[in-house]
């Protein structure tokens, strides 16, 4: 089928739609049928398969390393075997920013309320397959990452979340998450920070780049406004969590996963800062990015950070060895914001 010009599968059942990219494997919708509402960021401009895509033919993307990814990116993307832009010499390479398994072709089998995409990643030598299961209104995925070669290697895994309207909006929707420590990012990812570099905080109380702080736990809504923002998931607790309410819609839309898997969140804010294509002003988003990460990077970066709060930011997979993960997605009709999500069958 097609999907906002792309090749895609859908599957379906009473409660949800969730369509799957077949270039990049973005998951780029889990429509809510009874609201007939996605809360995943479909952007304004014309999505392209990413085979097309060449800096000659599509100069509204620019030509840095991410414009391959932006040219089709949408909804729920996967960012390996990095979570951020590659080095110069990996970017001369051929590497994109969040990596191949944001650009690259998948292979897809589908059923009726099931899919599972394979993708092998040429220049990372890892493997990747993921399965998608609906039950009623619940998602269930499960990943497994494998290294194909005989090297021990450090990697990024990230769900690059990002959410978007019309569920979006930053004045009213609602945000809850099982975080702690936290940090604001060095540099900001946009125009208009409006939070303190490289301050360190608890979660959801973050310091203003002036004076006074903001409550994370809602977007600002004063555009044009950026930020970017990593988070510690609480180390009580097995599970962590985010779960974002529209209280016109009244759906609760978010994701559970094992915090052994991806101990790290990181908040990305966009409204309507980026004003160069294809940007051009007019995105509201907001990441939220659970994996082994807290901020995107470099590879080299990454490594030389190590750790952050006593928690590694990345994750080491063996030669020949393979890295297993689980979580669900929840989409639900409730009458007030939930303050938290619980593991499916607790």
């Amino acid at each position: 089928m097609i999907f906002h010009d792309r090749r895609a599968i859908q599957i379906e059942n009473d409660s949800l739609r969730l369509t799957v990219l077949v270039e990049g494997g973005h998951i780029a919708e889990i429509l809510h049928k009874r609201t007939g509402v996605s809360p995943l960021w479909t952007p304004q401009w014309a999505s392209l398969e990413p085979s097309t895509f060449t800096v000659d033919s599509y100069d509204g993307f620019g030509s840095g390393a991410d414009a391959k990814l932006l040219a089709g990116i949408m909804g729920h993307n996967l960012c390996l075997d990095i979570f951020g832009g590659p080095s110069a010499e990996e970017a001369l390479a051929g590497l994109t920013v969040h990596g191949e398994a944001s650009v690259d072709r998948y292979e897809i089998e589908e059923s009726q309320h099931a899919l599972t995409q394979h993708l092998a990643l040429r220049m990372a030598q890892l493997g990747f397959s993921r399965t998608i299961q609906l039950r009623e209104n619940l998602v269930r995925i499960e990943e497994t990452v494998e290294n194909l070669s005989g090297i021990d290697k450090p990697i990024g895994w990230t769900q690059h979340v990002t959410l978007g309207p019309p569920f979006l909006h930053p004045a009213t929707t609602e945000f809850r998450a099982s975080m702690t420590r936290s940090m604001v990012m060095a540099s900001d990812p946009g125009s208009n920070g409006y939070l303190k570099l490289n301050a360190e905080f608890d979660w959801p109380v973050a310091p203003l780049a002036g004076s006074g702080t903001a409550d994370l736990r809602r977007m600002n809504p004063m555009a044009p406004a950026s930020a970017y923002t990593a988070h510690l998931a609480d180390p009580q607790q097995n599970e962590a969590f985010f779960v974002a309410y529209s209280p016109q819609l009244r759906l609760a839309f978010g994701y559970v996963w094992k915090r052994a898997d991806f101990p790290w969140l990181g908040i990305w804010e966009e409204n309507r800062s980026r004003q160069s294509p294809p940007w051009s002003g007019r995105e509201v988003t907001r990441g939220m990015e659970f994996g082994v990460s807290p901020f995107p990077e470099t590879r080299r970066e990454m490594v030389e950070r190590g750790s952050r709060f006593g928690t590694p930011t990345y994750k080491w997979i063996a030669a020949k060895a393979r890295l297993h993960a689980e979580y669900w997605v929840i989409s639900e009709i409730v009458d007030v914001m939930p303050e938290s999500l619980r593991w499916p069958g607790n």
